[in-house]
């Protein structure tokens, strides 16, 4: 509205078009009278308690509470048993009035294996609209799609038809003007108007490649006053598509977001256009770019196509394991295994998709193949020999004059046996050789090549045969006393010189407060406090040498 009293041209829809489907109430009340079907509820604007409850109940247990000028899965209660409803329609409202500013719901009947499609429409402003097909965004995590595709898998072309002429009735119910999406809730035969969005989506790039066409540049066209280029009859489609949404967050913490600077960002050969190739990556982040609490944690969106869905499920699982992010936690291993997954890959789609699954998404934790181990082993010896000095005393390459070395070597949870030969090394047992350029890692293992990318953050983070695994080389001086702490001692892990004491005597320090620094093989330790207490007394002062096992402090717990 601002624009137009500017004299300006606002691409997208009319200011009355985004107000008449802004509110979902509203809004169904046109679709209602535009002869597109919905879902049974009620969308009235009466909020008092005793009526919602009551539309509850006739409606018909499970329902859905619903935000009235919600979105992105905020102001969303499932109910289902009357005695549930008034707790969860109290947190429906508080959430809603938090989020939008606005209180009121609507109630639907909660449809227990529902599909989400929604078709893609476009207008111009010589009353001609067109749809692009739909796109099926069943795959949610929180109400919010993970996994869009287009076409919708097994969705027969009468079915098509029927939901992309309902989606054009709804636009045109409302004099629609430019790119919008029409949702729906699909179950068995029956289809159900849902919302619509007044704008461009997330993922309209699978829509864009499954047809051909720019729809930016048809948004540009249509605001500019040219008509649609082509008629409902001309457009076809051509393959599948499927976007991933590469976010920064936990899945096996409840999806919660993960903020941090990207120390380490690497996306698969792609393009970055509408069209041009079978891979292509929207993003908005660069490696060093930090990802705030501020804004949506998406990190980038990872579009591919294939002449089938084989081709393009194929082709994603390829693109997710070439996707490297540290710095943040990410949902890409996630993906993969989603992807990969019976039900996805098998088109079992339907909105509880993740949670039925859980067992075969969420799988804990697992042992580390060999190959990793191997990588992070050939990380942390190119780590140490990259801080050799010229001296034969600062020499960390394990040569011995009359015998080979041999060190076990933890990775986190796991234990290796290293032994330094004149030519490389042995792994438990097998022959290991390695070149590196910079983080990415070239092995012979027992004679086969293993590839892989090793970045240190904190703990090794290990990219091999698209997967990642973290694991904390263990420093044994760093974790001097943990063991010995309760029976109030700290004890030396090995031969080295005290270089500094960092409290005085009698202070109360909290756990894991520094208390002093040990120097071995070149590089400094610090010793921290097993648990909060009280030095009780130093044994040794910065300079002396002291033996492995010494007894550093006397410690109070």
């Amino acid at each position: 509205a601002a624009c137009a009293q500017a004299g300006l041209t606002f691409i997208g829809p009319p200011p009355s078009a985004i107000s008449a489907m802004g509110l979902k109430s509203e809004a169904k009340a046109r679709m209602e009278k535009a002869g597109v079907p919905l879902v049974p509820g009620y969308h009235g604007q009466a909020q008092d308690l005793a009526l919602l409850h009551k539309e509850a109940d006739r409606i018909g247990y499970p329902v859905l509470i619903k935000a009235s000028a919600g979105g992105g899965g905020k102001g969303m209660r499932q109910v289902e048993a009357s005695s549930g409803f008034v707790a969860a329609l109290d947190s429906c409202k508080r959430e809603a009035k938090n989020a939008f500013g606005d209180e009121a719901v609507l109630i639907e009947k909660y449809l227990t294996k529902p599909r989400h499609i929604e078709v893609q429409v476009f207008a111009d402003t010589h009353g001609e609209c067109v749809y692009l097909f739909e796109r099926d965004c069943s795959v949610q995590r929180r109400h919010q799609k993970v996994l869009e595709e287009a076409p919708a898998p097994g969705l027969a072309p009468a079915r098509r038809k029927a939901m992309g002429e309902a989606a054009v009735a709804a636009a045109k119910a409302v004099g629609y003007v430019g790119a919008g999406t029409v949702e729906f809730i699909v179950e068995g035969d029956d289809f159900y108007f849902m919302e619509m969005n007044t704008r461009l989506q997330v993922e309209h790039p699978v829509t864009e490649l499954v047809t051909g066409f720019d729809l930016v540049e048809w948004q540009l066209r249509v605001a500019a006053g040219e008509k649609l280029p082509v008629t409902q009859a001309q457009l076809k489609l051509d393959g599948h598509a499927i976007e991933a949404r590469v976010y920064a967050e936990a899945p096996e913490k409840g999806f919660l977001p993960s903020t941090g600077r990207l120390t380490h960002l690497r996306f698969p050969a792609h393009v970055a256009f509408a069209g041009g190739g079978p891979v292509r990556v929207d993003a908005g982040v660069r490696e060093g770019d930090e990802i705030s609490p501020f804004y949506d944690p998406m990190i980038a969106k990872l579009i591919v196509w294939g002449e089938d869905r084989a081709q393009a499920l194929a082709r994603l699982s390829e693109a997710l394991g070439q996707t490297q992010v540290v710095g943040v936690s990410t949902n890409v291993a996630f993906l993969k295994r989603l992807v990969e997954s019976e039900a996805f890959s098998s088109a079992d789609l339907d909105t509880g998709l993740i949670a039925r699954n859980e067992a075969a998404l969420f799988p804990g934790e697992v042992a580390p193949p060999r190959e990793v181990l191997a990588l992070a082993t050939a990380a942390v010896l190119a780590e140490e020999a990259a801080g050799e000095g010229v001296d034969p005393w600062s020499t960390r390459s394990g040569w011995r004059l009359n015998q080979r070395a041999v060190r076990t070597l933890r990775l986190g949870a796991h234990e290796v046996s290293v032994t330094y030969e004149h030519d490389g090394f042995l792994l438990d047992g097998q022959t290991l050789r390695f070149t590196h350029q910079g983080p990415d890692f070239e092995l012979r293992l027992g004679g086969a090549p293993v590839r892989g990318t090793v970045v240190r953050a904190g703990a090794l983070q290990v990219f091999s045969a698209g997967t990642v695994t973290a694991l904390e080389p263990f420093d044994p001086i760093a974790h001097a006393g943990e063991d010995e702490g309760g029976a109030g001692k700290l004890a030396a892990p090995m031969p080295g010189k005290i270089v500094a004491l960092l409290v005085e005597k009698g202070v109360k320090v909290e756990k894991g407060a520094p208390l002093l620094v040990m120097e071995a093989m070149k590089m400094e330790h610090t010793i921290k406090a097993p648990s909060a207490g009280t030095v009780a007394e130093f044994l040794f002062a910065a300079g002396d040498q002291v033996t492995e096992g010494a007894e550093l402090l006397k410690f109070t717990a």
